[in-house]
């Protein structure tokens, strides 16, 4: 049990024991359904980007994770329910507009180069790569989604772009730089 103020919530419900879950609105589902699939890669990308700010030096840095962290909620809503246009929140394309500065803020700080570089030469950007990596896993599942049900087109967009930033923040956070030679 969680208490809640004067209120105790049980954690449990039972309802999935059988392999099924509730989306928004009530629609039931299978628990390995590809709308699943995509919006609980998005709560584990959201989990990872919220280690990784642990991790981060800035605090500036921490809070643009954070409010990332908060529009992946938004996302996780919008891909938990059949009919999206009625969330609260929706992303837009001006979401994607604010990720775009701040991959331009962060690639200004950093080293230009045009090679692969071995990703991970400290403990903060080596768990960014990851969140980048689960990022790009989450794009491909609402890809996928996205030929079956109707689903937000901008949230393609933005997923796309939040894995640009998470490359862009490790790189920022990487110790020394070691490139890959072909």
């Amino acid at each position: 049990f969680i208490k809640k103020g004067a209120l105790i919530m049980k954690i449990y419900t039972r309802q999935g024991d059988k392999g099924s879950t509730s989306l928004i609105g009530g629609t039931k589902i299978e628990k390995d359904s590809i709308r699943v699939e995509a919006y609980g890669t998005i709560d584990e990308l959201n989990s990872y980007i919220g280690l990784c700010a642990n991790y981060i030096k800035e605090s500036k840095d921490k809070e643009v994770l954070r409010e990332i962290q908060k529009k992946l909620f938004d996302i996780g809503a919008e891909l938990s329910t059949i009919n999206y246009e009625r969330c609260k929140t929706i992303i837009k394309e001006e979401d994607v507009e604010n990720l775009e500065k701040l991959i331009d803020s962060y690639t200004e700080k950093i080293e230009k180069i045009n090679e692969f570089i071995v990703p991970g030469t400290s403990i903060c950007a080596a768990n960014l790569h990851i969140a980048r990596t689960v990022c790009r896993r989450a794009e491909r599942r609402i890809l996928t989604l996205s030929r079956e049900d109707k689903i937000n087109p901008i949230l393609l967009k933005y997923v796309n772009r939040l894995s640009d930033f998470l490359y862009i923040l490790a790189r920022y956070s990487e110790e020394e730089i070691i490139p890959v030679k072909f």
